[in-house]
């Protein structure tokens, strides 16, 4: 069912006109009174060599799946979809799509948000009945009114859009959490497989920039857990103006300072990636006395192509892809014991 005709058939629909057109006037009246100092302009028009993929973590494949669809001439966002939609069927990762690692209660639920190049986005939370949680995410974005929906809705949409019914749980993930339940401890280790998101951003042969996010969330989670990763503007968010980042690692912590959102202001105010990665941990670690019992990452990358990541622990990596070379990146830490 498309967007229009869920407008339709719905009172909300009028309600949602009238609120746009406010909206629009709105932003007439300020464009009116707006200094030209407000007026930012783009970044740089120095061509990056095009197109790049870069991700959380080692994951080669994902990399190197969205890279290959860029290098044939995919748009941004399709890339990114099908980049991470690898570990999402990948039963080896534990956190991540089908045969991620339960809640407390053995329920594999899954979040994931998309955010497109002209600023569109959609996010999908708590979903047991599917693993192609990013592609659900864009089909919110694409086919309703809203940007998220949750649990039994979201369940109920996608199989309304055709999506296969599947049980997450593996003999694996089962075996793994029963042996947890022996003596259950709510206790994330730094850079141990119950964190590990993938969150993507891709930058097509046209320079727009698109990205995904997609989780199982934190091993043994409270039932109805979420954390930042289907969160707009904490696990993901772009400008296709700027640029764009994504996070990972302890979702609580990142919600707090709407860390991707963050980074991307940052480099709208001059800020290179890396330099705006490195503060936006700064952020973190200077309101949280026990940031050395967590892990958080990002990663960014502009519209020129420059890229920078940084962490708080050792141990993390990203892939870069990137003149059809697909490598995986060292990630320079804050925390440095002596």
């Amino acid at each position: 069912m498309k967007r229009r005709k869920f407008i339709q058939n719905t009172a909300a629909g009028a309600v949602g006109a009238t609120f746009a057109m406010t909206a629009m006037a709105c932003t007439d009246e300020n464009k009116k009174t707006r200094k030209p100092s407000q007026d930012k302009k783009p970044m740089s028009k120095k061509m990056p060599n095009l197109p790049i993929a870069i991700c959380t973590w080692q994951f080669t494949n994902a990399n190197k799946t969205a890279g290959d669809a860029l290098e044939n001439g995919k748009p941004a966002l399709e890339a990114a979809i099908e980049g991470v939609s690898i570990e999402e069927q990948n039963l080896k990762n534990t956190t991540v799509g089908k045969g991620g690692i339960p809640d407390r209660q053995g329920n594999v639920t899954l979040d994931a948000c998309v955010m497109a190049t002209n600023g569109d986005c959609g996010a999908v939370m708590a979903v047991s009945s599917t693993s192609h949680v990013a592609a659900l995410a864009r089909k919110v974005m694409e086919d309703t009114p809203h940007v998220i929906l949750v649990g039994e809705g979201a369940e109920e949409f996608a199989a309304l859009s055709g999506f296969e019914t599947e049980d997450l749980l593996t003999e694996e993930s089962k075996k793994a959490w029963q042996e947890w339940l022996k003596s259950p401890e709510y206790k994330p280790l730094i850079n141990i497989e119950n964190h590990d998101t993938i969150g993507m951003l891709t930058m097509d042969k046209k320079g727009d920039i698109a990205g995904a996010c997609t989780s199982s969330g934190l091993s043994y989670k409270m039932k109805g857990r979420v954390g930042d990763s289907p969160i707009i503007g904490s696990g993901l968010f772009l400008d296709n103006e700027i640029g764009g980042a994504v996070a990972t690692g302890m979702g609580e912590e990142v919600v707090k300072t709407v860390g991707s959102f963050l980074i991307v202001e940052l480099m709208r105010n001059g800020m290179s990636p890396q330099d705006a990665c490195e503060e936006a941990i700064k952020r973190i670690v200077n309101k949280n006395d026990t940031y050395k019992d967590f892990q958080i990452a990002y990663i960014a990358m502009n519209k020129m192509g420059e890229t920078g990541a940084y962490c708080i622990h050792e141990g993390f990596t990203m892939m870069k892809y990137e003149n059809k070379i697909n490598e995986n990146v060292f990630v320079d830490f804050y925390h440095k014991p002596s």
